[in-house]
């Protein structure tokens, strides 16, 4: 699958860490993937237009503020096993009955930033997910607003919910298929990492964004669960190989193309802008 050209050069610039990508850069590192140098230059347009990077001198580009605020979210992906604590049984609750619908703009990004942070809806206008995020109530709140979600709505702590509800909360999401999405993704990057060495240099340059790109958007938007919904121990195991794969699809990328990354893979923003 051919990544568009606007993901490709925002995955780019979020992995230079705040340092500028030259239009030469953004050009060689598409060719990759097959998409052509007027395609490349359009995005570029198009991206400077929507607000998400601007010129940092003539021909090069970084990501602008406004981009930065999802950046920051995304790239906390490193440290997701860090970022949870033990459960208590409680819940964290957003209340958004009361917001508006018609704004197409803001209900996205009130419904990606629910989705990032693991919120599923119970009932209408009313979100929840398990309390065991070390930011408790306050940094939840933050984080939810930075990624869009409008003042008006309620983010509050709640617990001691009735039979009825509660066995309609252990529903929202799906353990199964996380714990088996877990291991099958493990499993395919250890598997590809034992081979990379064999692979000719441009296929394993584009093989490890596209592999990584979908390994990390996996964590971006892992509710990041507590036992029992999910078996914690497979999660740490696929983060822990992520981790691994990035630094390899780093070299792979400084050796093929001379573009260094400082802190994150070339896939990292996993399609969540």
């Amino acid at each position: 699958m051919k990544p568009k050209a606007k993901n490709l050069i925002l995955d780019l610039l979020l992995a230079r860490d705040g340092e500028a990508l030259s239009a030469k850069e953004c050009i060689a590192a598409c060719a990759l993937f097959g998409i052509r140098d007027n395609n490349v230059r359009v995005a570029l347009v198009r991206l400077s237009a929507e607000g998400l990077i601007e010129a940092s001198e003539r021909g090069s580009y970084v990501l602008s503020a406004a981009a930065h605020e999802l950046a920051d979210e995304v790239a906390t992906w490193r440290r997701a096993e860090q970022r949870v604590r033990d459960w208590q049984g409680g819940y964290l609750v957003v209340h958004c009955g009361a917001l508006g619908r018609s704004n197409r703009a803001a209900l996205r990004q009130r419904e990606r930033a629910l989705k990032m942070l693991g919120f599923r809806e119970l009932e209408w206008g009313l979100f929840l997910r398990p309390d065991n995020l070390g930011d408790g109530v306050a940094g939840v709140r933050e984080r939810l607003r930075k990624l869009g979600l409008q003042g008006e709505a309620s983010v509050f702590a709640a617990a001691d919910f009735d039979a009825e509800r509660s066995a309609r909360i252990r529903k929202l999401w799906d353990g199964k298929a996380l714990n088996a999405s877990y291991r099958k993704l493990t499993a395919q990057l250890e598997s590809w990492m034992a081979r990379a060495g064999t692979l000719d240099a441009e296929v394993a340059a584009r093989e490890s964004f596209l592999l990584g790109g979908k390994a990390i958007r996996e964590i971006v938007y892992d509710p990041l669960l507590p036992a029992p919904f999910v078996d914690i121990e497979a999660r740490r195991a696929f983060v822990e190989t992520v981790h691994r794969f990035d630094a390899c699809g780093k070299a792979i990328w400084r050796a093929s193309h001379g573009i260094a990354f400082k802190s994150e893979t070339a896939a990292q923003s996993a399609r969540a802008h």
